[in-house]
């Protein structure tokens, strides 16, 4: 195809920032969404690359994905380019065009090397793949009675000036901490994040529901994977989950595998948090698109069963779970629409990311990150950057 022809992606269902175009077409030029409309505007030019399709296809933005630590035998804390190569040519299989490198409760040796080297591949990425738009911390500020997987050997009180140090090694590239506020200092960091435009996530959290309500004030906006890592609900303590589902100030991460939550449990989180303040997540591991098996997380083994990944205790140990299997399951859970799904997919995370000018939803102007999903809601096409990532072969 030749590089300065534009690609068009004719007859489908659009999912526009404003509307639904039930018989659509959108325009893709120099890695931008240039036209979109219904296929009676559209007006042929000669270097049109046109893909035909019929209107069960359903064209929405790339999934954002911003809390994911590896995929395909790679993880953000290998701490080597090959890793984030890796899974940024990967993601686009299930439909996510951009991603936070997440990382985790390690020695600050080990967590500093992933940051320099996420920062460093940050700078130098291509734009055939899923674009690492950031990295998320997650760990080592948090609660060591809500360790979860995190190894509670390397968790250690929040620290500004630790911070401060981390950031740089990252090339300023750290966009999101997961952190206990009711830690020592949790309010200090919690507050500087916010000043610093890095978004401060409660998780791995035992706070009660008044300190949620004092780390909202000093800046917090944002929970890590609910239910997970977390003080729970009690009819005289609604703790963090209370908080996530009351606090309109805070964008909520789920993981909908069915699995880190029961289905009934996302239905419920859903009805009370709706799509204006969802987040879809993977929190996948390296094990994802890999076969049954044990692989690592942090140095400790984790048993890969078909849906399911444990620590030796079986604690749970993040997720297999790919993005367009997390759209599935949500909207089967909760009976939600599509237009719902972009949201939690692609819109939220683009805006508590402070990336809605140019991705999270399709518009003229903005990057050309677009998904084509057949009528299984299966990933038939992925484009990063108006390039063509990911096709289904038939």
């Amino acid at each position: 195809m030749d590089t300065h022809s534009s690609i068009i992606i004719y007859n489908v269902t659009v999912y526009s920032e404003n509307q639904t175009l039930k018989n659509g077409y959108i325009k893709l030029t120099n890695k931008k969404i240039t036209e979109i409309g219904e296929i009676h505007q559209y007006l042929r030019q000669p270097n049109d690359h046109v893909i035909e399709l019929s209107p069960s296809y359903k064209v929405i933005p790339g999934a954002i994905d911003v809390h994911i630590h590896g995929v395909n035998n790679a993880d953000a804390m290998d701490g080597t380019a090959e890793a984030l190569k890796t899974m940024a040519r990967t993601l686009p299989k299930e439909g996510t065009t951009s991603f936070l490198a997440t990382t985790m409760t390690q020695s600050n040796e080990a967590v500093e090397k992933a940051l320099r080297n996420a920062g460093a591949y940050i700078e130098e990425q291509t734009d055939a793949d899923a674009e690492v738009v950031g990295i998320h911390l997650e760990g080592p500020f948090i609660s060591p009675k809500r360790a979860g997987a995190q190894p509670p050997t390397h968790i250690q009180d929040p620290n500004v000036a630790l911070f401060q140090e981390w950031q740089k090694a990252a090339g300023g590239h750290i966009k999101l901490v997961t952190l206990a506020p009711e830690q020592p200092n949790g309010l200090a960091l919690t507050s500087y994040l916010k000043e610093t435009n890095v978004v401060a996530s409660i998780g791995h959290s035992d706070s009660t529901y008044d300190q949620v309500g004092e780390a909202i004030e000093a800046g917090a906006s944002h929970i890590t994977h609910l239910y997970n890592g977390m003080r729970g609900l009690h009819h005289r303590e609604p703790g963090v989950l209370g908080a996530a589902y009351l606090r309109d100030e805070l964008f909520v991460e789920l993981i909908t595998d069915g699995i880190h939550c029961r289905p009934e449990m996302v239905k419920l989180a859903y009805d009370q948090i709706t799509s204006e303040r969802m987040i879809l997540i993977t929190d996948s591991l390296r094990a994802k698109w890999l076969k049954n098996g044990t692989y690592d997380l942090g140095g400790q083994p984790v048993h890969v069963n078909d849906t399911t990944a444990t620590l030796a205790d079986g604690t749970l140990a993040g997720s297999i779970l790919k993005m367009n299997d997390a759209i599935k399951n949500t909207m089967s859970f909760t009976n939600c629409s599509l237009e719902d799904i972009v949201k939690m997919t692609a819109e939220n995370p683009a805006k508590q990311l402070n990336l809605f000018d140019t991705k999270g939803s399709l518009k003229i102007g903005k990057d050309a990150d677009i998904v084509v999903l057949n009528e299984n809601l299966d990933v038939e096409m992925t484009f990063c950057r108006g390039t063509l990532s990911f096709q289904k072969e038939d």
